[in-house]
């Protein structure tokens, strides 16, 4: 058999004598400037990571780390991740860093409007169909690798409860029962969760398990932050109840994250659960 009855016919043709040219032709998908294209937005732009909320008895904690990524690089370490989204709900942001900041502000936005037209703000189940509406738009952008994952939690007068509220790229919503995470350490901030978490919490002993789960997250993932202590750089921290939205002060995490590092230097691995 001859040997160029095997070459493919575009390897036959005359042309230009630049190979780029060639490859650009027969194998596009080869090329360098493929590769970046291949390459998934999401690898190009920062990433927020880990937010945890966790239920206490008349509400809920919600905290975020302050790192965000952008490949194996750092893009940032001081960025907020968790926001009043109104009076009465918060709203915790992983994944596409400026998407996700644009949605928050969007969705805040949204809120404040239909209270200003109707007069009367959204019911919380109202609220969490707006977000997934919202998430459901950037649907496109997800598939591109530029994913948005909020987590919103916030009080129900209806029920008298906190309660959490999880998404997926498509918009679906789920409700969450005691805690949840979401982000690249979600799996280890909710299994530090399933061993720490108590019912009966108040809004500091909640507060202290979700700091606790971020530092665990931390502690195996290397796209979540834990606290900088040289830059005084600590998780954002915000509890919601019938009082509405507050924030814990820099002064009550750092006094928080100064008592965990303390347990964590006789136990890195940190507190043990109870046996019953």
């Amino acid at each position: 058999m001859p040997a160029d009855a095997m070459l493919p016919p575009a390897f036959l043709r005359s042309g230009s004598s630049s190979f780029s040219e060639f490859l650009a032709d027969v194998r596009p998908d080869l090329t360098p400037a493929a590769k970046v294209g291949a390459e998934t937005a999401g690898q190009l732009a920062p990433h927020g990571t880990t937010i945890v909320a966790a239920t206490f008895d008349g509400g809920v904690v919600m905290a975020g780390d302050r790192r965000a990524t952008m490949g194996n690089m750092i893009a940032q370490r001081d960025i907020q991740k968790v926001y009043p989204a109104d009076e009465y709900s918060l709203v915790g942001i992983a994944g596409a860093a400026g998407i996700a900041v644009e949605m928050v502000r969007l969705f805040r936005v949204e809120l404040e409007h239909y209270e200003k037209i109707e007069g009367a703000p959204l019911s919380l189940d109202g609220k969490a169909n707006r977000l997934a509406a919202m998430i459901r738009q950037n649907l496109p952008m997800a598939m591109q690798g530029l994913a948005v994952l909020p987590l919103f939690a916030g009080w129900d007068p209806s029920t008298g409860q906190g309660r959490i509220i999880s998404y997926d790229a498509t918009g679906g919503r789920y409700e969450e029962t005691s805690f949840h995470s979401v982000g690249s350490g979600s799996v280890f901030a909710r299994g530090a969760l399933k061993k720490l978490y108590r019912p009966q919490f108040d809004a500091e002993q909640a507060a202290m398990a979700v700091v606790q789960s971020l530092y665990d997250a931390a502690d195996d993932d290397s796209a979540t932050g834990g606290p900088d202590l040289t830059r005084h750089i600590y998780p954002v921290v915000m509890v919601v109840d019938e009082n509405g939205v507050d924030q814990f002060d820099e002064a009550e995490v750092s006094s928080m994250m100064d008592r965990l590092i303390a347990g964590r230097m006789v136990r890195p691995d940190g507190p043990a659960a109870e046996l019953s």
